[in-house]
């Protein structure tokens, strides 16, 4: 595949509906880069929390300018979120990571912050990048945009899975409530809501495997990238 073959693509979505699992995988097969946006709201959720920042602190733009985020794979393919250097990847995935995150993505400055980098990650194509507002905000001119949903004891489900294999003290019912918070929020926030694209492909993942999804975004950028030959 020639540099000019290669495409961004997009996959948006709520919370739990299998975004990230699902473009690392897309990713690896088309051997692109994988940028988890979601990994990185968590991150500014994690430091700002740790320094007493609270989302409508006055100290917001100043901290901002003093937090790098970064992202890298190890040798096994498994992405590392970095915050200032130090390895934050098991710690963003907490509850009361999650519980904040909506609250600080919500925000202006961290938003103008986090698309700034995610484009500039972006800028060369061969790129596949998950969260809410990629398709709509970050690359609304991405060559393939995918909007991924799933019912909500399916996200459930997923939440409750990837909290015990971080060995977390968690409770079922906390985490629907999360979910729920965080989809209205994510909707109905004034930066960058979560929406559909009005050219993305939806895709229900409620009772499709991680290897269908993967599969059916596959063959969606395949006869994309075909095209442009």
């Amino acid at each position: 595949m020639t540099e000019r073959d290669k495409i961004v693509i997009a996959i948006d979505g709520p919370a739990g509906s299998g975004k990230s699992t699902t473009a690392r995988r897309v990713a690896d097969y088309f051997g692109y880069v994988y940028v988890d946006t979601g990994a990185m709201y968590r991150a500014v959720t994690l430091h700002a929390l740790k320094n007493g920042i609270l989302p409508n602190d006055k100290r917001m733009d100043t901290f901002l300018e003093s937090v790098s985020i970064s992202l890298s794979r190890d040798e096994e393919g498994v992405q590392h979120t970095y915050v200032n250097n130090n390895d934050v990847s098991d710690l963003i995935r907490m509850p009361n990571i999650s519980d904040n995150v909506s609250h600080y993505s919500s925000i202006a400055s961290i938003r103008a912050k986090m698309v700034q980098l995610q484009r500039t990650l972006g800028e060369q194509g061969g790129i596949v990048m998950d969260g809410r507002d990629i398709g709509t905000v970050v690359f609304p001119d991405a060559e393939l945009k995918i909007y991924l949903v799933a019912s909500i004891d399916e996200r459930v489900k997923r939440r409750v899975a990837e909290l015990m294999t971080k060995g977390g003290k968690f409770f079922v019912d906390d985490i629907r409530r999360n979910i729920n918070e965080r989809d209205e929020l994510d909707s109905a926030r004034a930066h960058s809501p979560l929406r559909k694209a009005d050219d993305a492909i939806e895709i229900d993942t409620s009772v499709m495997t991680i290897e269908e999804q993967t599969e059916k975004i596959i063959v969606l950028a395949e006869n994309i990238i075909s095209g442009r030959k």
